[in-house]
């Protein structure tokens, strides 16, 4: 990095975990269990998005749940009588240790590090919500436990699962529109910039606020936080970079083998009135430059919260999905559901052959791979690490109103001295973890 404030290096390598209830014991292996034994599965989050995931996974055993939201929960809690509830993830992980396999966490994005980092610590299978983690340090930092304690993972990219994908990748690495130059890829319409609140009521009986805001500064409870608007405000949201790119770009990332970019760039410079401290942009446009590796050439990948309407005129591609890639012989559009080729000769592509077997379910992917199989397809270590960590590489971009050099290996950024902080967060006291 360039230049960290002391404060901030010492963050890096010396903090250890202090916070009460915080799990400080010695890491211990995952237990795999055997194939036809279904996994004691404790679920952070069971509302919302949380509720879908609780859904993929009810055919195993779900031994407790826990959320800081007694409503949002409710039905759930219901549903599940005989699990036990809680709503400190600490106390559950730590009365129940010896009863859990795996976690499910379905938090917003500033309380996923935590618990995640919790539970791999203790050797529990994780499945976890995109985009991963709240910052490109607490995801490297995931990355890297996942391995050291051969956790089977998954991060929530549940299109991943869908035969369209699987059938753009193959027409990608087919070589039909010869080697790929670039690729764009966006989200559209314009959420971000919410309205800063005004009245601040008192907090709902049913929610535990403090829980709620876990390691982030404390702010006065507003429902233009929670439960849903925290998504764009910095603190506790990644924007709609974090709330989609995970599963956008999972369609190059897939296709291309991409894995960490060495320079992050901004194809439109914000002016400084687009960029607010708190809140997430209504419209972004940034770029990730990858250096060839196997299964691509140099290549730069962009990122946009807007339309890619211009980018499909220009290449004279009829709109289809999210994602355009361009090639030597012709165009790529592509979406969650399939693809559209355009080639530049005039002629038809042929199909190519079916080589990427069916997925056996996205949540099953990754029940099998706790019990000792095949790793799932959205790993965080073989693959959705560096995909998250690029989503957020792109946020800090913008937040710092321009691009840096990054050096994956070193985990350091040049070129831009405002950069750093939206690499590495700054947890309250008592929610500090020690650097892997």
């Amino acid at each position: 990095m360039q230049q960290p404030t002391k404060s901030r290096r010492r963050f890096l390598k010396t903090t250890a975990a202090v916070c009460g209830g915080y799990w400080l014991g010695a890491a211990t292996a995952a237990r795999a269990a055997l194939p036809n034994e279904k996994l004691n599965i404790a679920c952070i989050g069971v509302g919302g998005r949380g509720s879908a995931n609780v859904g993929g996974v009810k055919r195993e055993n779900i031994v407790a749940m826990c959320d800081v939201d007694e409503q949002k929960a409710g039905s759930r809690f219901q549903q599940f009588d005989k699990a036990r509830k809680f709503q400190d993830y600490r106390v559950m992980l730590d009365k129940l240790d010896k009863q859990i396999d795996a976690v499910v966490i379905s938090t917003p994005d500033h309380t996923h590090f935590h618990p995640a980092h919790q539970a791999m610590s203790m050797g529990k299978h994780v499945y976890l919500e995109k985009p991963l983690a709240h910052s490109v340090w607490e995801t490297r930092q995931l990355t890297r436990l996942a391995k050291k304690m051969d956790v089977a993972t998954q991060l929530g990219n549940q299109r991943h699962a869908n035969d369209g994908m699987a059938r753009t990748v193959e027409a990608v690495r087919s070589g039909m529109i010869g080697e790929i130059k670039e690729v764009y890829c966006a989200i559209g319409g314009s959420r971000g910039m919410p309205a800063k609140p005004k009245n601040f009521p008192p907090v709902p009986s049913h929610l535990n606020w403090e829980l709620w805001q876990g390691p982030v500064a404390a702010r006065r409870y507003s429902p233009e936080y929670c439960p849903y608007k925290w998504r764009f405000w910095w603190d506790y949201g990644t924007g709609e970079t974090g709330n989609w790119g995970c599963h956008i770009l999972d369609i190059p990332f897939w296709a291309l083998q991409l894995k960490y970019p060495h320079r992050v760039d901004l194809d439109h410079v914000p002016a400084a009135a687009e960029i607010d401290p708190q809140r997430t942009p209504k419209s972004m446009k940034t770029r990730l430059e990858f250096p060839a590796e196997d299964g691509h050439r140099a290549l730069t990948l962009h990122w946009w919260h807007g339309s890619l309407d211009s980018v499909f005129n220009q290449h004279r591609t009829k709109p289809h999905g999210n994602t355009l890639f361009v090639g030597e012989k012709g165009t790529i559009a592509a979406g969650f559901n399939g693809y559209q080729v355009t080639l530049n000769d005039g002629s038809s592509a042929e199909k190519p052959p079916q080589t990427i077997p069916k997925s056996p379910g996205f949540y099953q992917e990754w029940i099998t791979a706790c019990k000792g199989g095949e790793r799932s397809s959205c790993d965080f270590v073989d693959y959705t690490g560096p995909l998250a960590e690029s989503v957020l590489l792109a946020n800090a971009a913008f937040r710092a109103g321009g691009g840096f050099d990054w050096n994956a290996a070193k985990f350091e950024a040049t070129g831009n001295a405002n950069v750093e902080q939206f690499l590495v967060p700054e947890f309250q006291a008592g929610w500090k973890v020690e650097a892997i």
